[in-house]
């Protein structure tokens, strides 16, 4: 009977092993349990905040994209109102010479002075050369200088005692605006 007690002792002994290590088995799956749920609510929580992030970033893209078709329609009109009105400030300075070219005109019907008409055009003229030369414009020289096609269009060649490429006559005045030549010089050259 004694070994009988043993055996059931031992039996006893090792039933309560296997129940304690069962024990800790569930303890520890329990813990894993425990470890995954936290690990997926803090994976919820850094989607959200990525989530939310993203929304954030796509609000503002979209901002941004509003403001930006607004700056760009917004040049577009002001580059559109440039174009329109750009001549403004030439025409601007163009009146007093038109009210003087109406007054000679006016004034030449009354009295028939042609001398008079002549310097009132001449001082009309002078008018106006200074407005254009106020907006850039300049006469190019010819006369006396060499030809050079980017400034002079050759429309004769003639035997003469001055060198070679000379220009001896002007026929029609070239001009630059500014730093661009907008009409060439026609002229006669030295051959």
């Amino acid at each position: 009977m004694n070994k009988e007690k043993t055996n059931q002792a031992s039996a006893n002994a090792q039933e309560d092993k296997e129940n304690q290590n069962i024990g800790q088995e569930s303890e520890e799956c329990l813990t894993e349990d425990i470890d995954s749920i936290d690990h997926l609510q803090r994976l919820r929580e850094e989607i959200e905040e990525h989530k939310s992030k993203a929304e954030d970033y796509y609000t503002q893209m979209q901002r941004l994209k509003a403001e930006f078709d607004n700056f760009r329609k917004r040049t577009q009109k002001e580059k559109e109102d440039t174009a329109r009105y750009a001549s403004e400030k030439v025409i601007h300075s163009l009146l007093p010479v038109l009210d003087n070219f109406e007054r000679a005109i006016v004034s030449s019907q009354k009295n028939n002075d042609f001398e008079a008409l002549s310097q009132g055009v001449e001082m009309i003229e002078r008018m106006f050369l200074k407005v254009l030369e106020d907006e850039g414009l300049k006469v190019i020289e010819t006369v006396g200088q060499e030809f050079d096609p980017n400034l002079h269009e050759a429309l004769l060649k003639e035997e003469s005692d001055q060198p070679e490429n000379m220009i001896l006559e002007e026929f029609q005045k070239g001009y630059y605006l500014k730093d661009k030549v907008i009409r060439p010089s026609r002229v006669k050259v030295s051959g």
